[in-house]
Formats: C-alpha cells, sequence, structure tokens
C-alpha cells in the first residue's frame, strides 16, 4: 500500500477531528495493544496539531494477558488497582477524552478457564465504575476505533502471511472508515446527518414497541416511556460533539428492562474477551433470560449471564440495514465494532442513560423506575439478516413496518 501513511494519517484525523473532536487544551487518554504504536503516534500527532494539552497512552499487550491468565494465582483476579481507577475518574472529571483501540486477537484466551476470566471482568468493571459513569451517560467524549493485529488481520482475511493480512484488513478498514474518500472528514459529517434523520423520524413516532421476526428470532421488545433514539454523535456535557464508534451505521435506544419476551439467536460471532460464542440462543420472559443454548463459548456465556441480575436483561436495542458498507463486504471480523455495524443488534446489560428522557441526570434507582437496565457489562451480540422483519408498534397500536427483508423500509 504505496499511500499507506498517507491515509494512516487522515484515519487519526478522524479519530481525533470526528470521533472525539478534541478541543483546545484538552488532554487525550488513548487505550491501545502495543502492536498498535504506528497508529498511536499518528493520532498523537494529529491530537496534538487540533491543541490538545497532552496525550497519554495506557499499552496492553494480548500475550502478557494470556501469560496472566496462565500463571498469576487467583487472588490476582479478585484485585484491581485503585490507583488505575482513581487516575481514570481524575481524568474524566477534568473532561479529558477517551480513545480506545480495539484488534484484539479473537482466540487468544480460548484456553484460559471462564470462571478465572469472569472473576478478573467483574473485579476490573466494580472498580471502574465512577469512571464508566462519565463515558456511558456521554459526559466525556469518547471513542472506539480498531487497528490490526497479526492475529485478528489472519482471522479475518484468512491466510497465515501476516504482512499481507495486515495489508488486506487496512484495506478493509480504510474503506469502512471512509478514508479512502477525498475528504474524510466532510464525507463523515455528511453520513452522520443521515443517521440523525432515521434518530429523527424514530424519536417523532414515539414508537412503543418492536418485533423483530426471522427464520431463526421472533422477539418482541417493549420501549419504555421517554426512550430516546440516538445514533451518528451526540454532544457532552461541555456541548462538545463526538461520535463514540468508528465506524458507525446504526440508531440504537433503550429497551424496557422488564419487557422482552421471545427467543432470538445470533447471526454472526460474539467476541467477549477473547473468546468466542457462536450459533446460541437466548430466551425471555418479562425482560429476563430464563434460558440459552450456545454451540460454542456455552460456559463463557454462562459466566457472562451470570455476571449479575442486570447481565440476564438487554440494554440497547440497534437497528442497522443489511445493506450497509461493512455489510456488503461479506466478511466477519469477530470483533463487534465492525460486525455490530453490519448488523441489527441487542446488548446485555446496562442501558445508555442519554436513551431516556433527562437520563443523564438520575440516578440508578430512578433509571430502573424508568425501566433503564443496570448492569457492570454491557455487550452487544449480532441478529441482522438478510430476511429480519421489524413491526414497530405506535402509542395507538398501530402497527408499521420500519424493516422488510433487512432493511429500511419508511
Amino acid at each position: 500500500m504505496n499511500n499507506f501513511n498517507e491515509l494512516l494519517k487522515k484515519y487519526a484525523d478522524i479519530a481525533i477531528n470526528i470521533g472525539v473532536n478534541i478541543q483546545k487544551d484538552q488532554i487525550l487518554y488513548i487505550n491501545a495493544p502495543i502492536e498498535s504504536n504506528e497508529f498511536v503516534r499518528a493520532l498523537s500527532k494529529s491530537a496534538y496539531d487540533a491543541g490538545a494539552r497532552d496525550v497519554m497512552v495506557n499499552w496492553n499487550d494480548d500475550e502478557l494477558a494470556l501469560i496472566r491468565f496462565l500463571n498469576a494465582p487467583d487472588k490476582a483476579f479478585k484485585e484491581f488497582p485503585q490507583w488505575k481507577a482513581d487516575g481514570l475518574a481524575e481524568l474524566a472529571k477534568d473532561n479529558a477524552a477517551f480513545i480506545s483501540i480495539t484488534g484484539n486477537d479473537p482466540d487468544i484466551f480460548k484456553d484460559v478457564d471462564p470462571e478465572k476470566m469472569a472473576t478478573d471482568t467483574k473485579t476490573k468493571l466494580k472498580a471502574l465504575q465512577e469512571y464508566r459513569k462519565y463515558t456511558m451517560a456521554s459526559k466525556v467524549a469518547w471513542c472506539v476505533i480498531a487497528a490490526p493485529s497479526k492475529a485478528w488481520a489472519k482471522k479475518v482475511i484468512g491466510i497465515d502471511d501476516s504482512e499481507k493480512a495486515i495489508e488486506k484488513l487496512w484495506d478493509k478498514i480504510f474503506k469502512i472508515v471512509r478514508v479512502d474518500r477525498e475528504d474524510p472528514v466532510e464525507a463523515w459529517k455528511e453520513h452522520t446527518t443521515n443517521l440523525e434523520n432515521r434518530v429523527k423520524y424514530l424519536n417523532k413516532e414515539n414508537f412503543k414497541k418492536l418485533h423483530f421476526k426471522s427464520s431463526i428470532t421472533d422477539l418482541e421488545v417493549e420501549l419504555p416511556k421517554g426512550h430516546i433514539w440516538a445514533g451518528g454523535g451526540e454532544e457532552n456535557d461541555k456541548d462538545t460533539y463526538f461520535v463514540a464508534n468508528i465506524p458507525t451505521e446504526e440508531v440504537f435506544t433503550m429497551p424496557h428492562r422488564t419487557g422482552v419476551n421471545g427467543v432470538v439467536k445470533n447471526t454472526k460471532p460474539f467476541n467477549y474477551n477473547g473468546n468466542l460464542i457462536d450459533d446460541f440462543t437466548l430466551t425471555f420472559e418479562n425482560g429476563k433470560v430464563v434460558d440459552f443454548k450456545a454451540e460454542k463459548g456455552y460456559d463463557v456465556l454462562k459466566k457472562m449471564l451470570e455476571t449479575d441480575e442486570g447481565a440476564l436483561r438487554l440494554g440497547e436495542v440497534a437497528l442497522v440495514p443489511h445493506d450497509s458498507p461493512i455489510s456488503n463486504l461479506d466478511t466477519i471480523f469477530y470483533n463487534t465494532l465492525f460486525d455490530e455495524n453490519a448488523s441489527c443488534h441487542l446488548a446485555l446489560g446496562k442501558a445508555y442513560p442519554t436513551c431516556i428522557e433527562n437520563g443523564s441526570d438520575m440516578e440508578t434507582e430512578e433509571l430502573t423506575e424508568k425501566g433503564a437496565n443496570d448492569s457492570l457489562i454491557h455487550e452487544d451480540f449480532m441478529i441482522g439478516s438478510a430476511d429480519m422483519n421489524i413491526i414497530a408498534e405506535k402509542q395507538n397500536g398501530e402497527k408499521v413496518q420500519i424493516f422488510k427483508d433487512g432493511n429500511w423500509s419508511i
């Protein structure tokens, strides 16, 4: 790829100017795999060019994490450094912007004890609750973006040559995030405007229920009173417009925590903490998972559902047309950031407070009373397909088909 450095710079500019929309004198915190060092350098340069005060980087490494899981004593997974949790909370309080780079090996932890992984995840999420209040309620600007690792690239592309696999995956990513456009930043502004028009329609109609029906799914999802659809970008507490996911093709809201009934089956593999869960079915009654099956990753799914009571309920419902840029590549990315933006999806766990009127100002108890789910986790899984139909029910009982054969019909 002869123009790789130029494209990487444009990608970084999108993340900085569209993703977190860095402001003058603002701190940027980047959570990054060590294999993404070249991209992190580009992000840092772009951030300073945009006026950032400082750029802080927290490096992580799949192989090092695997060594820890296979060798550390059990007590290590029940502890999380308080100074790390306090530091992130303080940065959020100081209105820092946060970028997380994804690109992990989808199979790295396949041989790790699910119990040990579940304990470690729960410990970390509990420790970071104060920090996560800022991101989940969009009080700060944050963005999740991707950079290929060797293992991820080989898994997606299906070849053993690491260099060629990474080059081919970069090519896919650059197309998906519109880096190949003449003016990528302007292309993103146009794209987010289109998503916002969908949002305006859904908020205007104020539907009370969605019925998802395909050859493998039959699920009714009630929406709480005062729910808000979102998509594209949003404003944080400082009125800074940001886009939390790059790429993004979805519009989403919260379901009522007790209003989900029926059966749903995944349509793409679900990567959870370095483990793949696939061919799974969830059965809901009054909002709660009462039965589940999985051909692959059953124990991992079981442990995730046991995280807390809220892990058995939905916190997000998102609509993505089957005829969309990522879906049309006909590629399974084994990465939620990409796969969720190629498919309608649901999320088990915590709801975004921003998806209900005045939710950002509510405490957990009040949000729960309004129908919002609370949990330590928020995990998206994909349910969209070419035969997915969605019937929306208005407050007066009138029904409108908003998706037909996988795509918008309004």
